[in-house]
């Protein structure tokens, strides 16, 4: 199978760990259309497999993805200049792409178990944003990061004037929005957008073992941190002290956290 018959989004299961790998490596993972379709149905299928403890999001072929696929879109609007030559009213197609992206990035955001970003090569625009959506960055050494969307005349799509900031900072988000370059990775390192930078020839090996240790760990206190951490980004402190007394009783019921506090008092015992 080539590249181009490859598909454009799968899933790989090992256990309580699911490998969710963004396809078309002919095109650095380029998202069309069915990209985002495929990649939206992969994240639904982890989110809902109660047997999946920890998620895996990475690229193929060498790159993690480059965003918005321009060739796709250069021909949306070439129809659409059609259209409107030909006295017919534009085609709104750009919305139905926006609403796709905010899919991608919810879906990521309140997926119940953790998420690893294994990046190799570039993660540009919304490439970028995906892997800021993640819990987790770990970056080859050799990866790019750049949230180059004013440097093909749009503005941030899929979560990234979100997560961004949040990330790196106001500023920094302010400059590398509007003066996009690709980001080296240890630079992403120095500045907040990546947890690790790791050898290529070692990033599977650490990758996987970081995603297995998440995946031995508690699920419910970690699907209750992600909500109380996103639920605290927009709420004061005494609206989000009640969230978190919410979530932590939630978690308090589940048999993670009975099976954690048992192996705790036999250690100290």
């Amino acid at each position: 199978m080539t590249g181009s018959d490859a598909p454009p989004a799968t899933v790989h299961r090992d256990g309580a760990l699911a490998h969710v790998v963004i396809g078309r490596p002919h095109v650095r993972g380029a998202l069309d259309v069915a990209a985002r379709a495929a990649l939206a149905a992969a994240l639904r299928e982890v989110s809902d497999d109660d047997d999946v403890r920890c998620v895996v999001l990475s690229g193929s072929g060498g790159a993690f993805s480059a965003g918005q696929d321009l060739r796709e879109h250069a021909a949306v609007l070439a129809a659409r200049d059609e259209a409107v030559a030909g006295g017919g009213p534009a085609p709104d197609a750009g919305l139905a792409v926006v609403e796709e992206y905010v899919a991608l990035a919810l879906l990521l955001a309140r997926l119940p178990k953790p998420v690893v970003a294994s990046v190799r090569g570039t993660a540009a625009g919304a490439g970028a944003a995906l892997a800021m959506a993640c819990d987790l960055r770990l970056l080859a050494a050799s990866a790019r990061v750049d949230v180059g969307f004013t440097r093909v005349g749009l503005s941030p799509d899929t979560g990234a004037s979100w997560w961004l900031p949040r990330l790196v900072g106001e500023g920094r988000a302010r400059d590398l929005l509007l003066r996009p370059r690709p980001v080296p990775a240890a630079e992403c390192l120095a500045i907040g957008l990546a947890t690790e930078v790791v050898e290529d020839d070692a990033l599977d090996a650490r990758v996987e073992q970081v995603a297995r240790q998440l995946a031995d760990g508690p699920t419910a206190a970690y699907a209750a941190t992600r909500q109380a951490l996103a639920f605290s980004a927009v709420h004061d402190l005494p609206t989000s002290l009640a969230r978190e007394g919410e979530l932590a009783a939630q978690a308090s019921r589940s048999p993670d956290h009975r099976h954690a506090v048992e192996a705790f008092l036999h250690r100290r015992g």
